[in-house]
């Protein structure tokens, strides 16, 4: 019985398929924790779709930024970009039955000392506050997704304080757990830069790295940042390596922490990470 996460898939079928069949995946005893964005710019985002939820029981993820956004396009709310690849699924004939099983998916996962969640956890949240928090969205999204999505797309606010409300509250709570990357010095999310650790500007810190940080106590598996590549350290690992830009797709074996990876096929530029991510 083996446990592996694996980072941001995007549609990355095939390489997908190659990574399973090098750690030698057996549905019946071993378990995927996916990092989310199941979905969206690598070519075969429907197939992947169809697999991960054939799959629900070995094969458990949380939403990431790019899922959010499908679902909402199923609501009618957000814009279909350029770059998008996610047509085949809202036009399926099986759509209902995949965006009724994406949008039950949780924005957090939970196993003894192991948390994962997409982009990350805001440094003042402990893990037990991130989880209720985490339900906050959760509940609404999968009651009134409509309302949910209405008023889901937005960069502010950009900071935590526990008299956030409504909209705000849960906007804030949603781009904490799916799109955080960097803070200011002003303690701040900052949506633009999605650059390596070494290029960061001097003002800017991730996530992880923050001050008097609150959520040390169990160690944070997420994806997202695929500038940063496979990283592990402060209590961390992040396993979005590019498979989608023509880095790898990376499991991590939560036993005894062995990598494997598998690269790309996608002809993507990975340069255009830093516009399109």
């Amino acid at each position: 019985m083996a446990q592996y996460v694996i980072g941001d898939i995007q549609g990355c079928l095939a390489e997908f398929q190659h990574l399973l069949a090098k750690v030698d995946f057996n549905p019946g005893t071993d378990t995927l924790w996916l990092t989310g964005d199941l979905v969206n710019r690598g070519p075969q985002s429907l197939a992947t779709l169809r697999l991960v939820k054939q799959h629900d029981g070995c094969m458990q993820t949380i939403l990431g930024n790019h899922d959010l956004h499908l679902l909402a396009l199923h609501y009618g709310y957000g814009k279909l970009k350029r770059a998008d690849t996610i047509s085949d699924i809202l036009n399926a004939p099986d759509r209902k039955e995949l965006i009724d099983w994406l949008c039950q998916q949780p924005l957090y996962r939970q196993q003894a000392n192991y948390v994962l969640v997409h982009a990350g956890i805001w440094p003042e949240w402990t893990c037990t506050q991130a989880q209720l928090l985490a339900q906050e969205v959760e509940t609404v999204l999968q009651n009134t997704p409509e309302q949910f999505f209405a008023l889901m797309y937005g960069n502010k606010p950009d900071q935590w304080n526990n008299g956030l409300s409504g909209d705000e509250r849960l906007r804030f709570i949603t781009n904490s757990f799916t799109r955080m990357r960097a803070l200011t010095d002003k303690g701040a999310m900052d949506f633009d830069y999605k650059g390596t650790l070494s290029d960061m500007p001097v003002h800017y810190l991730p996530w992880f790295k923050a001050p008097n940080r609150q959520n040390t106590d169990k160690t944070i598996l997420f994806g997202h940042w695929s500038a940063l590549g496979l990283y592990e350290a402060n209590n961390v690992v992040c396993v979005d390596t590019g498979a989608l830009w023509g880095g790898s797709l990376t499991a991590f074996n939560l036993d005894d922490k062995s990598v494997v990876q598998t690269p790309s096929q996608t002809k993507l530029n990975f340069e255009n990470l830093m516009h399109k991510k």
